[in-house]
């Protein structure tokens, strides 16, 4: 119990940041899945708010990297009505200062233990471990010098 003698309390999540270079994005959330994620160069992983387009700030992490390259690459881009956009590939590579903002995210560990992170569980004191397994994130948006998709497939479904 939180507050007996002994026990730690627990550590709140810190305050997000506004983000002011960040781009305007949608909602909700497209739904990025992979077998893999590998990171390198990970320099940061902050708790922001990013502006939506309709005036709305929303709270993200976001991780910013050297690269980030995503295997089995499969990504849902929904909307409140109609169609979403599907595409997959059998890798993403994202090169060049890599800002990826998600507010969710769950994988795996390489020793099979589950990881999460989210805006009420940013990553723990020894952060995140530069690859990931059965990766599925809440993606709100990506920035990149370089987004490759190797090879793709786009289609509206629904």
């Amino acid at each position: 119990m939180p507050g007996a003698p002994g026990t730690p309390s627990p550590t709140p999540p810190p305050a997000a940041v506004s983000d002011s270079g960040a781009p305007i994005f949608t909602q909700p959330a497209a739904q990025l899945t992979g077998s893999s994620i590998t990171f390198t160069g990970l320099h940061s992983v902050t708790l922001v708010t990013v502006p939506l387009a309709d005036g709305r700030r929303v709270p993200v992490l976001k991780l910013t990297a050297d690269d980030i390259v995503i295997k089995d690459f499969h990504l849902n881009v929904r909307k409140q009505t109609g169609p979403a956009l599907i595409s997959d590939a059998g890798t993403m590579e994202l090169r060049g200062n890599v800002q990826v903002y998600v507010d969710s995210a769950t994988a795996t560990l390489l020793d099979g233990s589950p990881f999460t992170l989210g805006a009420a569980t940013p990553p723990p004191d020894n952060g995140v471990p530069p690859t990931l397994l059965r990766v599925n994130l809440g993606l709100v948006g990506v920035t990149a010098d370089s987004i490759t998709l190797i090879p793709s497939h786009q289609a509206l479904r629904g």
